[in-house]
């Protein structure tokens, strides 16, 4: 009885007292701000990399944007993401007036964008190249294709790895605490700094992000069950 009084305790000082809880929902908002926001900006970034890279087989003219989403692609991907956030932080985006929120959404939505790109690209190849042939037979122009027949096929097959990269991106801004954005993680670090208890708020933390990915992992096997059976259908 004792070890639960003392739980409980602990609860009720990291959530109760003062209204702490509010901290928490406010942070658990700031985060999920954040992933969606980057999550938007990282498709629509992988989409245009992913295009080009794509319209670049067999023409030489788009090479060089070819090189460039190859080269963009390398240093996302070879480089940790905390150390891409205190870049923008500290260098590239430190005079823009831009705030911190800002400056964690672009960060993460440059670096999901590597990622959708490559989730994107997949996602065209895989579609029949003979759609594109039939499509262009009809008299529509390349952009109209990729448009109209390509792209619909291959954003229906990859929704799922999208879905993942939303998850992913939940977690990862457990680190925009460093550049003093006051997301889930550093409410626990706030909560904890009061009252000097290192422990409850992190696994009250830890405990709202599985129960977040836990959730969208369950949506997104739904969906992806939908899919199989609108596919079968």
């Amino acid at each position: 009885m004792s070890w639960f009084s003392n739980i409980f305790d602990s609860l009720y000082q990291t959530l109760i007292t003062d209204n702490r809880y509010q901290f928490i929902l406010s942070g658990l908002g700031v985060t999920l701000q954040i992933a969606l926001f980057s999550v938007l900006i990282g498709i629509v970034i992988g989409a245009l990399v992913a295009i080009i890279k794509v319209s670049a087989i067999g023409n030489h003219k788009l090479k060089p944007l070819s090189w460039l989403c190859n080269l963009y692609i390398s240093v996302i991907r070879g480089t940790p993401v905390y150390v891409q956030m205190l870049i923008m932080y500290t260098l590239i985006l430190a005079d823009t007036g831009l705030n911190e929120l800002v400056i964690g959404s672009i960060t993460f939505g440059l670096n999901s964008g590597a990622y959708v790109a490559e989730i994107i690209r997949a996602g065209i190849m895989s579609i029949d190249k003979g759609q594109m042939e039939a499509g262009r037979s009809l008299g529509l122009n390349y952009v109209s294709v990729m448009k109209s027949i390509i792209l619909p096929q291959a954003i229906k097959n990859i929704l799922p790895a999208l879905g993942n990269e939303f998850i992913v991106l939940i977690k990862e801004t457990s680190i925009v605490g460093t550049i003093t954005v006051y997301d889930l993680t550093k409410t626990a670090e706030r909560i904890s700094s009061v009252t000097l208890d290192l422990y409850t708020p992190l696994l009250v933390v830890a405990a709202i992000y599985l129960i977040i990915v836990l959730g969208l992992t369950k949506l997104l096997n739904i969906f992806e069950r939908r899919l199989a059976r609108s596919d079968r259908g």
